[in-house]
C-alpha cells in the first residue's frame, strides 16, 4: 500500500498521534506526515504511506493555507492560548484601519523567529525540550513568504483572519509578532489548516471514517495512489531497459524511453520547470523515480529512486 491520505485532524492531538492511529488502522509501520500541525489546531494533515514517505522533500515544501482567530491584549510564552501570559492584559485595541495597515506589514518575504515552544530543532533537539529543561539556546530567524494575511472579521479583542504562507511558517509567531507590532500583545486562539499545496480540507476524512472504509475494503475511497502524485512533473514511460537503469539510479538516455507526457497538474509549477524534473514510470505503470534532465532533455538522472524492486 503506497499513497497519500488526507486526514481531518481534530483539536487536542498531535500530527504524530495521527500517524500512530493510521499505522494501527492499516497495520502498516511505514507511515509519516508531511508537516506538523499543533494540538491546538485542527484541519488538514497529509499522511504518507509506504514508498510515498520518500516524497517528503517535495510535499513538505508546499504552501499552506489557514483560517483562524487571534486574541489581542496579551502575549503568551507559547504564542497561543495554551501558554502562560507574558505581558499584562491590555484593553486598548487598535482601530480597524490601523490593524489592516499592520497586517499588510507581514505580507511578502519576511524574517520570522519560531516560538520557543516548538518542534523546531536546535543542535538536534526540539526547542520545547530545551525550554522545559531550562537550557539556554539562541533562536535564529528564518526567511518565509506570506502570500496574503487578510482580515475576515474584527470584534475586539478578537480578529478572524485567513493566511496563505510558505512552508516553515509559524502562524503562532505571526500572531505574536502582530501583537508586538501593534503594541498591545497578541496570541493565537484558534487555527484551521485548509490546504497543503493543491490538497484541500474539504477532500479530507476523519480518522473514524478512514477506519470504517478500511474495514470495508474500500481503500480507494481514502488513499490517493502513489502513481497519481507530483502531477506537476511531466511523466516519462520507460521501456524495460530504461526501467532497469532507473531502478538502479543510473542515467537514462532516449534509447530507454518510450514516450514523454506533459504535466497533468491544473497549475504550473515553476520549480519543476526550472529544475527540469520528471517522473519515471515503467511499462506496467509503476512510479519508479524522480529524475532531473540535462538542458537538451537527452539524458535523465534519477536522484530519488522510489521503486528499486527487481
Amino acid at each position: 500500500m503506497d499513497g497519500l491520505i488526507l486526514v481531518n485532524k481534530p483539536q487536542g492531538i498531535t500530527s504524530h498521534d495521527v500517524v500512530v492511529k493510521i499505522r494501527s488502522i492499516l497495520g502498516k509501520q511505514k507511515v509519516g506526515h508531511y508537516g506538523t500541525l499543533d494540538p491546538l489546531a485542527k484541519g488538514l494533515v497529509v499522511i504518507a504511506v509506504g514508498k510515498t514517505t520518500r516524497l517528503f522533500p517535495f510535499y513538505s515544501k508546499k504552501n499552506k493555507a489557514y483560517t483562524g482567530r487571534i486574541r489581542l491584549g496579551f502575549s503568551t510564552d507559547t504564542y497561543d492560548s495554551t501558554g502562560k501570559p507574558t505581558s499584562p492584559e491590555n484593553e486598548e485595541f487598535p482601530q480597524k484601519a490601523a490593524l489592516l495597515k499592520a497586517m499588510k506589514k507581514f505580507v511578502g518575504e519576511i524574517e520570522q523567529v519560531s516560538p520557543a515552544y516548538s518542534a523546531k530543532k536546535y543542535k538536534g533537539k526540539p526547542l520545547y525540550e530545551l525550554v522545559r529543561g531550562k537550557k539556554e539556546f539562541e533562536l535564529k530567524s528564518s526567511r518565509i513568504f506570506i502570500h496574503y494575511f487578510d482580515l475576515i472579521k474584527f470584534t475586539p479583542p478578537e480578529l478572524e483572519f485567513k493566511v496563505k504562507c510558505s512552508s516553515g511558517t509559524y502562524i503562532r509567531s505571526l500572531a505574536h509578532d502582530l501583537g508586538q507590532h501593534l503594541g498591545c500583545g497578541a496570541h493565537l486562539s484558534e487555527l484551521t489548516r485548509n490546504a497543503v499545496g493543491n490538497y484541500s480540507l474539504d477532500k479530507s476524512l476523519d480518522l473514524e471514517t478512514i477506519r470504517q472504509l478500511n474495514e470495508e475494503g474500500k481503500i480507494e475511497k481514502f488513499l490517493i495512489p502513489l502513481e497519481f502524485l507530483l502531477p506537476e512533473f511531466p511523466k516519462i514511460v520507460l521501456n524495460e531497459r530504461g526501467s532497469v537503469l532507473a531502478k538502479n539510479g543510473n542515467r537514462v538516455t532516449l534509447e530507454g524511453i518510450l514516450k514523454i507526457l506533459p504535466d497533468a497538474s491544473p497549475t504550473k509549477d515553476a520549480f519543476a520547470k526550472k529544475e527540469n524534473l520528471f517522473r519515471l514510470f515503467s511499462l506496467e505503470g509503476k512510479f519508479l523515480a524522480v529524475a532531473k534532465s540535462t538542458p537538451d532533455k537527452k539524458e535523465f538522472h534519477p536522484f530519488l529512486v522510489i521503486d528499486s524492486s527487481p
